[in-house]
């Protein structure tokens, strides 16, 4: 989907300092007649995406960056120009909502229009560039949505005032119509468009107070369920164009490898097989259909050189790893002198923890459709970051960037994997060489195979226990790739990669000596964002050793945590939660020829204060079962309570498949790993009873994309330890170490 850019007022945001709600709000008139809204993001990494191009179209003065815009044409449809895709994450349900709570308008009634590639006007401002991920579409839309729509709303009464010649404060706004107390007169929204759009802004508007919340807090239905749930919804996959011919492609299963030889001639006899093109490191084969092109592939058979990294293996890599986290690494966090407190201790605890390589395995395999010409550039995909796709194809194709298109679809999953471009630009390579709009599509076995990977980790830990057993002392050194440092270099200061110590740095408990660092490793083989990020990795190693400590001092899991919580009343308080709808301390039924224990965990990740209880069930074989989970959440406010137990449910599953069997492995530089039958799904009848609680809270709403599936990695792994006796300090969980004898 692609929009045309009304001409507004904007104002410069060059700044990252905080705003006040008149300093981010400008108001135009439509083209067609109307009011304009338009509303600038400020963002919180100054600098760290500052590549992303903005939109080559007419523009205003230099320096403006006003990055949404609210459209209420003459007839009252209210349109949101919206910045965020939605990839099953909510953001098409819960965006509208923030806005037609101050606007007094329908959420249903709100129409979309996907955002053009820009990324000055359209800037997450937690991010700093036009990306969804990272949990942060509500917390960053928070305060700019609703004040926009508090804005517009007051200027579409006070229109209706001016009109009436009385004052706005004896008038009311409600489902898009302006009404006059006393007369009971009415106008609807489309009637004073034109009019507000010629008074002058409000310095500041008043935000509604919680309690007088009439949409948001309300379990509203997914404004795209129906059409999800028909069929007529279009992902990147279903794009077709009039005369488009199919491709699908194999890459050197090798990084660094090179096409050696292909069978062109057996290929090109395929019935419907048109076309093979190729790069240096892949090959393509086109045809009428999907099966055409997939029968020609095979047929071609391609060999490769595998280059530089025939031999990486993960077993080598592993053993680099260890001897890079034995040297000192970037300070993340100092306090006190562990050092000191370690050497003293007789009572103290070591632990080496390991997180693999992960691929995302979204159900939308990865595709992109490209409509090369001679002057312009057509791209139909579903991406998280329209911006990287518009430059990289431009400078592809030496095209201006107004002229690449970028026709952004829903997404059928992300999870950080279509925050890359990598698929991106090799279909517009291809592209380059075929006549016509054209469909690459990657198999399930490519799209494994050549993920950009989350990174492995290596973590060493320590820590000393005081006369009362509890942490004096805790050292955790991070050993792992830097995806920042590649993603937004400017975000990596003095060496500390932020992401690689989330969750690591900031420990919600009270411990007097703390030191955290960070040691930079990089495989030959691409890593990148994967659901969860820092946290996930970070959280399960933190709260899987706050485990063993609370194991070494003889005390009970949760009441350990419990006790070094005080100065996390929140964190606390879902701690508390959890434990006791889980019924904490109770015994377990049994199962049947199975051990079974629970396990706890605690965070603090994208703003929102989770915890987590698991029910396992290990059975004499070692498999694992999740039985049960309990989730107890402070998310600060709930935009959709609905969406809110959705996306940790969904969270949850997402980790849990991770934990028992997420794993990708490399021997002789090749993926080991190919499909579902060998990279495992969690299948619907192992699916635990999953509860969601949520803790009413007044505080700013924090993120929820991710924070279900990174607290539940070391709830199933502390549940194995008190199901087995075993530890858990390497995941995938392993059945051969729980194997009874």
């Amino acid at each position: 989907m692609t929009t045309s850019q009304d001409n507004t007022s904007t104002i410069d945001t060059a700044t990252t300092a905080p705003l006040a709600r008149r300093q981010f709000l400008k108001v135009g008139a439509a083209a067609g007649g109307g009011l304009v809204v338009s509303f600038a993001l400020p963002s919180l990494l100054p600098g760290a995406l500052a590549a992303q191009p903005a939109a080559a179209a007419t523009r205003e003065a230099p320096g403006f960056s006003p990055n949404a815009f609210i459209r209420i044409d003459t007839k009252g449809q209210v349109v949101f120009v919206i910045h965020k895709v939605e990839m099953g994450q909510g953001t098409f349900t819960s965006l509208p909502m923030l806005l037609a709570e101050e606007l007094e308008v329908d959420p249903a009634k709100v129409k979309l229009e996907q955002a053009p590639p820009d990324g000055q006007r359209y800037a997450d401002p937690l991010l700093g560039g036009q990306i969804t991920g990272g949990s942060t579409s509500i917390r960053g839309a928070w305060v700019p949505l609703r004040t926009a729509g508090a804005t517009a709303r007051t200027m579409l009464v006070a229109a209706a005032a001016q009109r009436w010649k009385v004052e706005p404060s004896a008038c009311s706004a409600k489902n898009g119509v302006v009404t006059h107390t006393a007369s009971g007169r009415t106008l609807g929204y489309g009637q004073l468009a034109d009019a507000a759009a010629k008074l002058p802004v409000p310095k500041d508007v008043k935000l509604k107070d919680a309690k007088d919340f009439t949409v948001v807090g309300t379990p509203l239905k997914r404004l795209d369920g129906l059409d999800k749930g028909n069929g007529r919804t279009v992902f990147g996959i279903d794009i077709r164009l009039p005369g488009m011919k199919y491709a699908t492609v194999a890459a050197s299963p090798v990084v660094g490898g090179t096409l050696l030889k292909t069978d062109d001639a057996k290929a090109l006899a395929v019935k419907g097989v048109r076309q093979i093109v190729k790069l240096d490191n892949a090959v393509a084969v086109v045809g009428d259909h999907m099966w055409a092109a997939k029968q020609g592939l095979a047929a071609l058979a391609p060999t490769w050189t595998d280059g530089p990294n025939a031999n990486f293996s993960t077993a080598a890599m592993v053993a680099d790893m260890d001897a890079a986290s034995m040297k000192p690494g970037a300070v993340a966090r100092h306090d006190g002198d562990p050092a000191k407190v370690l050497a003293a201790s007789a009572n103290k605890l070591e632990a080496i923890y390991q997180l693999p390589f992960l691929a995302h395995a979204t159900m939308e395999p990865i595709n992109c459709t490209v409509d090369l010409k001679a002057a312009s550039c057509d791209i139909y995909v579903g991406t998280q970051v329209p911006t990287f796709a518009q430059g990289a194809a431009a400078k592809l194709t030496g095209l201006p960037l107004e002229k690449v298109n970028i026709h952004n679809q829903y997404l059928g999953g992300g999870f950080g994997r279509r925050l890359e471009i990598d698929s991106v630009v090799q279909a517009v390579s291809f592209a380059k060489q075929v006549k016509g709009p054209v469909k690459f599509v990657w198999t399930r076995e490519e799209d494994v195979q050549h993920d950009m990977y989350r990174p492995y980790y290596y973590d060493r830990l320590s820590a000393a226990l005081d006369d009362k057993g509890n942490p004096a002392a805790w050292t955790h050194r991070v050993t792992g790739s830097s995806i920042l440092s590649r993603f937004a270099p400017p975000a990596v200061v003095d060496g500390v990669d932020p992401d690689a110590v989330e969750g690591a740095k900031d420990l919600q408990y009270t411990i007097p000596n703390v030191h955290v660092d960070y040691v930079r490793y990089e495989p030959p083989v691409p890593t990148a964002f994967w659901r969860g990020v820092g946290p996930t990795h970070n959280v399960f190693v933190v709260e899987s050793f706050m485990d063993e400590l609370a194991h070494k001092a003889g005390k009970d899991p949760f009441e350990y945590r419990r006790a070094l919580l005080d100065k996390s009343p929140r964190a606390k308080a879902v701690l508390e939660l959890a434990a006791a709808k889980a019924g904490w301390g109770t015994p377990l039924k049994p199962v049947a020829g199975s051990r079974t224990g629970r396990g706890i965990s605690v965070q603090l990740a994208f703003g929102s204060y989770m915890a987590q209880v698991a029910e396992v069930a290990v059975n004499k074989d070692g498999e694992v079962s999740v039985t049960r989970v309990v989730c107890a959440v402070d998310c600060g406010q709930a935009v959709n309570p609905d969406t809110v137990k959705a996306q940790l449910e969904g969270g949850v599953i997402f980790g849990i498949t991770a934990a028992l069997w997420g794993e990708i492995t490399f021997d002789k530089g090749r993926v080991q790993q190919s499909n579902f039958h060998d990279y495992r799904m969690l299948r619907i009848n192992e699916t635990p009873a999953i509860e969601v609680h949520l803790i009413a809270s007044g505080e700013a709403p924090g993120g929820l994309g991710e924070p279900g599936t990174s607290a539940i990695f070391p709830a199933v792994a502390n549940a194995v330890f008190a199901a087995t006796g075993q530890r858990v300090r390497k995941l995938p969980i392993s059945a051969a170490a729980l194997k009874q004898a």
